[in-house]
């Protein structure tokens, strides 16, 4: 079904506004919305509805560990302490500590609809250690995924091929679409992407598709380049998303409005699936 008008109200119409600080997109797809809204993430899930999302699928922008660049293909330059401002290459991140965290999370279990929500948040390792019991706190955790991004990246000591998604329910016990799927998930991470913190769709597929149902309602309050988005549109679902950047915002809806015009996702031309494994996302 479509979002509910209460929902489709903190959007200012059916296309792109450019006024002093906000841009909004909605986009129809067949019988779904797709909504994106340049908010912070607190901002945008207290204007948000009780128990108005199904599925919650993130991958925040951690402030213990930002070594992605929003230019240089992965290279450490400029200055960090000017991150998030017009002229920084470094992105503005959400601040993780505890307090914001449990904000942050205290928003999610609001919105987050008690008899079928399901959540998905990415860690990567240190904020896995720092932030990831305080997700028990609000949640009913029930996995630790693994993804293998099957090529190495950059390491201090060890180089890094993984991060982990915590998933957990809102306190029910509805199930994933098939007890046979994997914890570990290998999909190739993005090169050369046009935004820097882009993850395979595949990843965000594997989520919802596990948790999806046809009509229901997603929910990505750091949206980053829109792959959660795309991965709503190719399920069946709803979509509503956020990102304090303005940058972010224009690439997700253009890459939004390109897949639902063509049928192709112009920011990941090639699968990042591993060649010869089984299918178990879609």
């Amino acid at each position: 079904m479509p979002l509910i008008k209460e929902q489709l109200a903190l959007f200012q119409s059916d296309q792109f506004l450019d006024t002093e600080s906000k841009h909004d997109w909605i986009f129809r797809d067949s019988k779904t919305d797709i909504c994106i809204k340049q908010d912070d993430c607190i901002s945008f899930l207290e204007s948000l509805p009780v128990n108005s999302v199904d599925i919650i699928v993130t991958d925040p922008a951690y402030s213990g560990m930002n070594r992605k660049l929003k230019l240089g293909h992965g290279r450490i330059v400029g200055n960090y302490s000017n991150k998030g401002s017009d002229n920084g290459r470094w992105f503005k991140e959400f601040e993780d500590n505890e307090k914001n965290y449990h904000e942050f999370l205290t928003q999610c279990q609001r919105v987050l609809r008690k008899e079928t929500g399901h959540i998905y948040i990415m860690f990567d390792s240190f904020s896995l250690l720092t932030l990831g019991p305080i997700v028990r706190q609000h949640f009913d955790v029930k996995n630790l995924i693994t993804w293998d991004k099957v090529n190495f990246g950059m390491g201090h000591y060890y180089r890094r091929r993984h991060e982990y998604i915590i998933f957990a329910t809102n306190g029910n016990n509805r199930k994933i679409r098939n007890r046979s799927f994997p914890d570990v998930w290998r999909f190739k991470r993005i090169y050369r992407a046009k935004y820097a913190t882009q993850k395979p769709t595949e990843l965000f597929q594997t989520m919802i598709y596990a948790s999806a149902e046809e009509g229901f309602t997603v929910c990505d309050p750091f949206v980053g380049s829109g792959s959660s988005a795309i991965a709503a549109i190719k399920n069946g679902c709803n979509f509503l998303g956020c990102d304090v950047s303005a940058e972010a915002i224009d690439i997700s809806a253009n890459r939004v409005k390109h897949f639902i015009a063509t049928r192709t996702d112009c920011l990941q031309k090639k699968p990042a699936s591993v060649a010869g494994e089984k299918v178990f996302w879609e």
